[in-house]
């Protein structure tokens, strides 16, 4: 996508009603209900929006006396200092995901790119003290789901985030990081050329101005973006109190999909994500796992990705990131090469390519996943 802003007048009223005092998402959303524009709620008097559901007059006094500080136009010159684009609610490259959550950020800055691919995105959280075990598995999960043809969003915190960031990057797929204060920041610091990767091969996202540091404070609801980008949410090592957990809720509140690997029986740190699995969060080892667990929308994010292969395959035009789903490893184009629109058994693909059963079977989850095949009951493979 362009990272132009299309209308800037917008983005001035929207910054300056978000930043007013007690503002949040949800009082901004009733805000914008109410008055039906940002421009409308700022040139509100006190009476008229203590008027609006849950505000009052006290409240209705504060916001009245705040919404004018915020200095907009030196926010939007850092901004473009930055290289850092920021769009509202109702802009349509805003992710489609995140606008379906309860509570959206109105306004989000993006340094980086977004793009349609992701839409296909799976969330990776956990613990920020982490064993080797989990950073293994979470950098793992994250290397085939991105070879898969997902997007992998986190936190960027240490840990599991950024093993998970640099998993999807080491299969030169897209990552977002959704970070806990301004991007003018980057937190942790030692995640500075992380930082600088992830925004040339996706992006990094905050709903906070430019400037606010790491407080902990921020942290909590910055974890219902992480959640509301994804079709759904893997928890690697968390301990009771860890605040993957927090993602994990977040995501079961917005109906998506919580799935879970498990750890060591005695370790502290898969307390969590055990008790997660108890509570009906799906275990997953591998890709097909995530498949199964996503169930419904996981076929129809197949069919989706199969109609834009269509689509490239007939030479329309489309977007950048319909194409670079077709790019295929040498042993997928090798299994798909094998298949035609007759059933094959997964055995004589693994007799026609002469290649290892794991790699035939990583290249039929891969070539699935990218709409180019079906599979049918017993183990049967074909072309679409």
């Amino acid at each position: 996508m362009a990272r132009t802003q299309p209308n800037s007048i917008d983005i001035e009223k929207w910054l300056g009603l978000i930043r007013a005092d007690n503002v949040g998402a949800t009082t901004f959303a009733k805000l914008i209900k109410h008055f039906g524009s940002a421009d409308r709620a700022l040139g509100a008097s006190v009476s008229e929006l203590a008027k609006v559901n849950g505000i009052g007059f006290k409240r209705a006094e504060q916001i009245a006396a705040t919404r004018g500080k915020f200095d907009v136009r030196a926010e939007l010159e850092l901004a473009a200092k930055l290289g850092v684009w920021i769009i509202n609610l109702e802009d349509e490259r805003y992710p489609p995901a995140l606008r379906q959550i309860y509570d959206p950020p109105p306004v989000i800055y993006i340094k980086g790119s977004l793009c349609r691919q992701d839409n296909l995105a799976i969330s990776i959280v956990g613990s920020r003290r982490c064993s080797l075990y989990g950073q293994e598995q979470a950098s793992r999960l994250a290397h085939f789901l991105s070879s898969a043809g997902f997007t992998i969003c986190s936190g960027m915190a240490r840990g599991i985030d950024t093993a998970a960031h640099q998993g999807a990057l080491s299969a030169g797929g897209r990552t977002i990081a959704v970070q806990g204060c301004g991007l003018k920041n980057i937190y942790p610091p030692e995640n500075k050329k992380l930082f600088e990767l992830i925004t040339e091969s996706g992006a990094s996202i905050s709903e906070l101005p430019l400037q606010f540091e790491p407080l902990s404070e921020n942290f909590p609801p910055r974890n219902r973006i992480v959640a509301g980008l994804s079709l759904g949410t893997i928890v690697i090592e968390a301990g009771l109190r860890s605040g993957a957990l927090i993602s994990a809720r977040m995501a079961m509140e917005n109906n998506r999909e919580v799935m879970a690997v498990p750890g060591k029986i005695d370790s502290p740190l898969s307390r969590g994500t055990h008790r997660l699995i108890k509570q009906g969060a799906k275990l997953i080892e591998s890709v097909e796992d995530v498949m199964e667990a996503l169930g419904y929308i996981g076929e129809q994010l197949q069919e989706h990705v199969s109609a834009a292969a269509q689509k490239a395959a007939k030479k329309i035009d489309t977007p950048l990131f319909e194409i670079k789903e077709l790019k295929l490893s040498a042993h997928e184009k090798k299994v798909f090469e094998c298949l035609n629109k007759e059933p094959l058994h997964i055995e004589q693909i693994i007799a026609d390519t002469d290649l290892a059963a794991g790699s035939v079977n990583a290249g039929l989850v891969s070539l699935r996943l990218k709409g180019l095949i079906k599979q049918l009951p017993g183990s049967l493979f074909v072309k679409r």
